[in-house]
């Protein structure tokens, strides 16, 4: 019987990000409306995005403790108590990555580049705050 081998958070995270940036390439670029397109892979790059972040803010804030599934206000609400920066990380975050490119899709490649820039931004900030 294999023992089961933790992962390390942060490094998980961190491929989350790696295969999100795999995923935005097939968006296909149009440097004549500096945006991408194809919604769908956008939307796939967001959602893998964030997924990724929360795999590194669980690892730090714990709040999938308990019943049912967790809320951004209670993401929100663990940062706020634990470090400030993170919760200003969570909050932007959340909007670029969950809302604009995850949910509605924005194919603007300044705003998908903004988020990409605000998931590394999350994953560092709990790589700082991570004590397995």
């Amino acid at each position: 019987m294999k023992s089961k081998e933790k992962k390390n958070p942060i490094e998980e995270a961190r491929r989350y990000v790696a295969n999100a940036e795999e995923t935005i390439v097939k968006a296909v670029y149009d440097p004549e409306t500096k945006s991408y397109t194809d919604k769908k892979y956008v939307k796939t790059a967001g959602d893998i995005l964030w997924k990724g972040c929360l795999i590194a803010l669980d690892a730090v804030l714990h709040v999938r403790e308990g019943k049912g599934r967790p809320s951004i206000e209670k993401y929100k609400n663990a940062a706020s108590m634990r470090d400030h920066k993170l919760l200003t990380a969570i909050v932007n975050g959340y909007d670029a990555l969950h809302l604009s490119m995850g949910y509605d899709g924005i194919k603007r490649k300044k705003i998908c580049d903004t988020g990409f820039e605000l998931a590394n931004d999350i994953i560092d900030r709990c790589a700082l705050l991570y004590h397995p």
